[in-house]
């Protein structure tokens, strides 16, 4: 069977050399186009995807556009019988219609929950205590199609969103290849996420931006304050100000108590062992922590040298 494959990030990439070593014929690797990064914007940075694919000679597409004449022409013209898609973009009917045997995605959420760009980050900041991964065949809307399998992980109390990225980076290349295995032995029965029981609301995961990382004190009790954190390390990282500066936070610690009274956004140090942020019920104690300009480091360290 015929495998063209779509992925930009380290995430895809696992997937990918699952296929790759298990001998599953991968006749392409689609990828978003490489980057400009640098201080002038003069070097192009290659997706880790790419870097994977061209160290094992498989041919990359990188169009600009997915709707292309061209690049759906180039497609066409590798005559794929399946195309897997993991953490990539958006398609068109044109693109994800074209093979055969259809196109899935895995996507990084127990499906029909945590619909969009940040299943990982939003499960945490809503203090889930499940999380998996779910391949389903695309359709014309974000994260709607036919679910082929799910599989569950817990979402431990310390877990941060790297934790959770990597324990669903393996589990999520399991899934791929127990797909791909299940489509080409015909023996795949899609499930209507409809039809899917789901415990409470359906939660979206939208696209996280800076001003969603701030920390809106008043906003937050010990435990949402903690998983907002968590939620967001290490990165994009949450974010409140300290002195009119910015500062991000990596680890946390939560202290509530019963009978509190300080405003929200109070903050407590002794200015060697302990920096805190008063919370609507008790304090979130900071011990990873990160000064605009500054170096990630422990709690302590930031006070040694801190004058505010």
């Amino acid at each position: 069977m015929r495998i063209i494959y779509m992925g930009t990030p380290d995430f895809a990439v696992e997937s990918l050399r699952r296929l790759v070593e298990k001998g599953y014929d991968v006749v392409a690797v689609v990828t978003m186009p490489d980057k400009p990064v640098g201080r002038h914007q003069d070097v192009l940075s290659q997706s880790p995807v790419k870097k994977y694919a061209m160290e094992k000679g498989i041919p990359v597409l990188q169009p600009e556009k997915l709707k292309d004449p061209a690049f759906l022409e180039e497609l066409a013209s590798y005559k794929a019988d399946l195309q897997v898609v993991v953490a990539f973009r958006m398609l068109p009917e044109a693109v994800w219609s074209m093979p055969p045997k259809g196109t899935f995605n895995l996507h990084a959420a127990l499906l029909p929950q945590y619909r969009g760009a940040a299943p990982i980050n939003w499960a945490i900041i809503n203090g889930d205590k499940e999380t998996g991964v779910t391949t389903f065949f695309l359709d014309h809307d974000i994260d709607t199609g036919v679910v082929i399998h799910r599989e569950a992980v817990p979402i431990h109390e310390t877990d941060n969103a790297e934790d959770i990225h990597d324990r669903l980076m393996y589990l999520g290349a399991e899934l791929v290849l127990r797909t791909v295995d299940d489509i080409e032995a015909g023996n795949v029965i899609p499930i209507p996420q409809s039809a899917l029981t789901v415990e409470g609301e359906l939660r979206p995961a939208p696209k996280i931006f800076k001003e969603t990382c701030e920390i809106h004190w008043e906003q937050h009790t010990v435990e949402s304050a903690y998983n907002f954190v968590r939620g967001l390390s290490p990165y994009p990282a949450a974010w409140t100000t300290l002195d009119g500066k910015q500062l991000k936070l990596f680890q946390a610690e939560k202290h509530p108590e019963t009978s509190f009274s300080e405003a929200p956004g109070t903050v407590d140090t002794d200015g060697k062992t302990f920096l805190r942020f008063a919370c609507t019920d008790g304090w979130l104690s900071v011990l990873q922590l990160q000064l605009a300009g500054k170096k990630r480091m422990p709690v302590g360290d930031f006070l040694k040298g801190y004058r505010g």
